[in-house]
């Protein structure tokens, strides 16, 4: 395995928080809604990287306004274990400084306050908008780039392929519910689009990743891997990786999107 190193750039940029209202809905597929915010609170929003994230606020059940976090001296939002916040993270999909939009793609799964907020969002509501607080850019001269990810994970991947510079060879790998959630991804880069259905198995509970992985062959020994999906099924593709096609640690980066049975149970996945 090429053991070439490249650093990654990061970016550390100051949090607050802001408030943003609806101002469009778009249906990509029947299960990913694609939400435009738009308000003056994000006249100076940033998103570096394709798999930034922010931390957005919702609303209790029956009211119209997100509870936001107490915030320290510097404006950033401060941990907080009270009931009345929810929040939950998700990825800039785009923003668009000229007109103050930012987009963010759910997925309809049919339970919890961010899916069941955006099956009934409407032009003029309000939720809250914290970060991102950083961002992770990685080098652009790898030969090849593999992302794999779950439905959760598609905003990322479809971002990082629009943003990849032409000719850059790419393969993403992702998991859907089934065919209806399959779509035409914009991208410059020389990509090849690879979809799982996973039809009719419970989200979690699907193999597929792992058996198209383990059959896949790595195109070349110098690559990046990008992986965003369910925490234990992260785990098991990046031991996978490194176990059995000898990619090394510092070519894969990985974050669990989310955890089966958890309210909001993801994080970055690392020896």
């Amino acid at each position: 395995m090429n053991s070439l190193s490249r650093t990654p750039l990061r970016v550390r940029q100051p949090v607050r928080l802001r408030m943003a209202q609806v101002a469009r809905i778009e249906q990509l597929s029947p299960l990913m809604r694609r939400i435009i915010f738009t308000g003056d609170d994000l006249h100076d929003f940033s998103s570096a990287a394709a798999d930034d994230h922010v931390k957005l606020f919702f609303p209790q059940p029956g009211q119209d306004m997100p509870v936001l976090p107490d915030v320290d001296t510097g404006g950033r939002p401060m941990h907080t274990s009270s009931s009345s916040v929810i929040m939950r993270d998700y990825t800039p999909r785009f923003f668009n400084p000229e007109t103050n939009e930012l987009a963010i793609e759910f997925v309809l799964h049919g339970d919890g306050p961010a899916a069941t907020w955006a099956a009934q969002a409407k032009p003029g509501q309000t939720l809250g908008i914290g970060g991102p607080r950083g961002s992770f850019i990685v080098s652009e001269n790898y030969a090849h780039y593999l992302l794999i990810g779950d439905q959760t994970a598609l905003p990322a991947i479809a971002r990082r392929l629009e943003e990849m510079p032409e000719s850059t060879s790419v393969t993403a790998m992702i998991e859907v519910a089934d065919a209806e959630e399959e779509r035409p991804l914009a991208s410059r880069a020389d990509a090849r689009i690879l979809w799982f259905p996973r039809n009719g198995v419970e989200a979690g509970k699907s193999t597929v990743l792992q058996e198209a992985l383990q059959d896949h062959d790595l195109p070349s020994d110098d690559l990046h891997i990008w992986i965003g999906a369910e925490i234990d099924t992260v785990r098991q593709l990046r031991t996978l990786l490194i176990e059995d096609k000898g990619v090394t640690r510092d070519h894969i980066r990985s974050a669990g999107y989310w955890r089966l049975g958890a309210a909001d149970g993801g994080g970055r996945v690392e020896d």
